[in-house]
C-alpha cells in the first residue's frame, strides 16, 4: 500500500473509535458538571491568590528586614559620629581621641564593620556615586579636579566632620556646591 493510502486509512479507523467512546461515556447531569467546574475553577483562583498573596509577603517582608538593617546601620553610623563630636583636630589621626576628616570617616563605619581606606580621595573611590545622599553617605569636597575633604552627610545639608586645626569633630552646614556623594556599599 502507498503512504496516501495508509493514511487514509488510518484516518477512516480513528474517527468511528473516538465517536463511539464519546457515546460510550455515561452522561452526568448538566447542573453537576458546572457545579465540579466552579468548583475547580474557584480553587484554582483561591490556589493562585494565596501564592500571590505568600510570594509578595515573603518579597515584602525581606523588604521590610533589609529597610530595617539598613536604618539600624545608619542609626549607628551617625550615632559613632556624634560620639566624637568635640574631638580635636590632628592632621593624620584616626582616632579615637583626635581627627582628620578621613580618619573620622574611617573611624565611624569601621564601628558598623565597614573598611575604608585611610585617605578621602582613596575613600571616593571606595563608595558608590549617588546623586541625592541619604543619611549616613559621604560628601566630598572638590578643588581643581581632586578631593581635599570628606564628611559624613547628617541631612538637611549638613556633615559631621573634622575639619581643621583648632576646630574639634563637629556638624556643620555644606559651605561648598562643589561636591558629591558616595554611599559606602
Amino acid at each position: 500500500m502507498s503512504t496516501l493510502a495508509s493514511r487514509a486509512a488510518a484516518r477512516l479507523l480513528v474517527v468511528p473509535v473516538l465517536a463511539s467512546a464519546c457515546l460510550l461515556t455515561p452522561a452526568t447531569p448538566a447542573h453537576a458538571d458546572d457545579r465540579h467546574v466552579e468548583t475547580l475553577g474557584v480553587a484554582a483562583e483561591q490556589a493562585k491568590e494565596h501564592a500571590a498573596d505568600q510570594s509578595t509577603t515573603d518579597s515584602s517582608s525581606k523588604k521590610e528586614k533589609a529597610e530595617k538593617r539598613a536604618k539600624r546601620r545608619v542609626a549607628k553610623v551617625m550615632a559613632a559620629a556624634r560620639s566624637r563630636a568635640g574631638k580635636p583636630y590632628a592632621y593624620g589621626a584616626a582616632g579615637p581621641n583626635a581627627f582628620d576628616c578621613s580618619g573620622l570617616v574611617q573611624w565611624v563605619y569601621r564601628r558598623v564593620g565597614e573598611r575604608l581606606p585611610r585617605t578621602s580621595g582613596a575613600q571616593a573611590g571606595a563608595t558608590q556615586r549617588v546623586r541625592r545622599p541619604q543619611v549616613g553617605d559621604l560628601v566630598f569636597f572638590t578643588s581643581g579636579g581632586r578631593v581635599y575633604h570628606v564628611g559624613i552627610y547628617a541631612g538637611r545639608h549638613t556633615i559631621w566632620h573634622a575639619s581643621r586645626p583648632g576646630v574639634p569633630v563637629r556638624r556643620d552646614r555644606i559651605w561648598s556646591s562643589s561636591v558629591f556623594y558616595g554611599h559606602v556599599r
